[in-house]
């Protein structure tokens, strides 16, 4: 699957976007193999209270499976403006 990263997360990770193979069956199963893999994604995930996820373009929740999800997008709070 395809896993994007914007803004500060993006920043940490060093990647705009990566494609992932993994064995994860939800979102926070997903987390901790990035952050498993090396400080800088442990950095980016450290708060995820700081965080939304979007599955195939559609804000989701943490624990939502990722069966069928073709791309997770990791991003900071959006304010309007």
């Amino acid at each position: 699957m395809d896993v994007m990263y914007f803004a500060w997360v993006r920043e940490r990770v060093g990647l705009p976007k990566e494609k992932v193979e993994t064995s994860a069956a939800t979102v926070a199963e997903l987390i901790e193999e990035l952050k498993s893999r090396e400080d800088r994604y442990a950095a980016a995930f450290a708060d995820l209270s700081a965080l939304r996820v979007a599955l195939d373009q559609e804000l989701s929740d943490f624990d939502a499976p990722l069966e069928g999800v073709r791309e997770v997008a990791f991003f900071p709070p959006m304010t309007g403006g």
